[in-house]
């Protein structure tokens, strides 16, 4: 029987690398931009169909994780992000707070193009424009 240890496995510091050079805001900010703070055809949890979903242009993506994925195939890197909007009102400063509303899973492919996207949106939310 063979007995790998990954612990140390290379693997993981060609992961280290990849994400230490790597911009994951850059990435986020550019599928946002690209898809214009929009989400259509969402189905939530509780599968009801929302036709669209306008995400507040003020909003911050912060990394939440990390992945790299291996088929027979194909093999691709996973970013999860969180996604937070401040609910600042200028007329009450005192007010200002952050929430979040949702998370953006992003899959790239080994040459670092866009293969797919996850949404989990709180529908919730006051702060999303949905139709």
């Amino acid at each position: 029987m063979t007995r790998l240890e990954l612990k140390n496995h290379q693997v993981w510091r060609d992961l280290t690398e990849i994400l230490e050079n790597l911009d994951a805001n850059i990435l986020v900010l550019e599928h946002l931009n690209q898809c214009d703070y929009k989400v259509c055809g969402y189905w939530d949890e509780q599968d009801e169909y929302y036709e669209t979903i306008t995400l507040p242009r003020i909003l911050e993506a912060e990394l939440v994780s990390s992945s790299i994925g291996v088929t027979h195939q194909e093999r691709f890197l996973q970013l999860k992000f969180s996604l937070i909007a401040d609910d600042a009102d200028a007329t009450q400063a005192q007010n200002n707070h952050t929430q979040k509303i949702g998370e953006l899973v992003l899959v790239y492919d080994e040459n670092l193009e866009f293969v797919d996207e996850n949404w989990l949106l709180d529908v919730d939310s006051p702060m999303l424009d949905i139709s």
